[in-house]
């Protein structure tokens, strides 16, 4: 797909996300929105899945260790056709599949169910170690939080990926420097988090995660990685395309009432407007 067909999807993805959340009135529209072409280049471009087959063997798998961004991942399986996207107003409602973190027993297209922070990159270590150990050569890809980084779930998973040289494996970290309450840094710093990860025996990969061109140019670069498992470092904005929201930490998880989801809607209305322009 090139890269302007992309943006207009990431541009969907986003205004699904602030839409479910602002239909929650709950939620976490911050880390969604700065993760949010990460998870349109994953299923739209870099994953081999089927949203008509959800269950497919041969399917690369995807876990959402920071599994509160959920929005995120729900609006990007809704735009890519595993469940309709008039559904995301129903997020966290009761009697909704749609729950406030990912319900692999309930939603097309989830492959873990995640939300305790650190779980999520241990049960994608498990699937990677599974494929090995099965001879199948399907590839596992799980997307953390840079605060999730402080969770030491983390490095014992880090650790044995590494030992096990596990290839197949492709762990994001979502590097917007914000977690709950406040900057990383201030709070627990993780840094330098690909010095760490090359400790842990990773291919570690910085990239921006908002250029589409330097996304698939590392992803590439992890499919051509070879005895190790491969990190890609995303440099993002928390926030990302809706004014008040970037580079907020207050937007870690609240939902935008009437007047702010109109502003937010409008900024993404711009945004596509001026892609539609390109």
């Amino acid at each position: 797909m090139e890269n302007l067909e992309l943006q207009k999807k990431a541009n969907e993805v986003r205004k699904g996300i602030v839409t479910a959340v602002h239909s929650a009135k709950a939620g976490h529209p911050g880390g969604s929105l700065s993760a949010a072409d990460i998870y349109t280049y994953l299923y739209f471009e870099e994953m081999n899945i089927d949203p008509k087959n959800p269950k497919m063997e041969g399917r690369d798998r995807f876990v959402l260790s920071k599994g509160h961004t959920a929005p995120g991942l729900y609006s990007a399986l809704a735009n890519r056709g595993f469940f309709p996207v008039e559904d995301l107003v129903t997020l966290r409602k009761l009697g909704s599949y749609l729950q406030g973190h990912p319900d692999m027993k309930h939603i097309p297209g989830v492959d873990m169910s995640s939300g305790s922070l650190g779980q999520g990159i241990s049960a994608a270590v498990g699937m990677a170690l599974g494929a090995k150990m099965t001879g199948k050569d399907f590839r596992v890809y799980t997307l953390l939080g840079d605060g999730e980084l402080e969770e030491g779930q983390v490095w014992e998973a880090s650790m044995f990926a590494g030992h096990r040289k596990l290839d197949n494996l492709v762990v994001i970290v979502d590097n917007n420097g914000l977690q709950i309450d406040g900057k990383i840094e201030d709070v627990c710093s993780p840094y330098p988090i690909d010095k760490k990860f090359e400790a842990f025996n990773f291919h570690a990969i910085n990239v921006d995660a908002h250029d589409f061109d330097a996304l698939r140019s590392a992803f590439q670069e992890a499919r051509k990685t070879k005895g190790m498992p491969t990190a890609i470092i995303a440099h993002s904005l928390k926030g990302k395309g809706v004014s008040f929201m970037e580079g907020a930490v207050d937007w870690h998880g609240k939902a935008p009432d009437d007047k702010q989801y109109a502003t937010a809607m409008a900024d993404l209305e711009r945004i596509g407007e001026g892609l539609c322009q390109k």
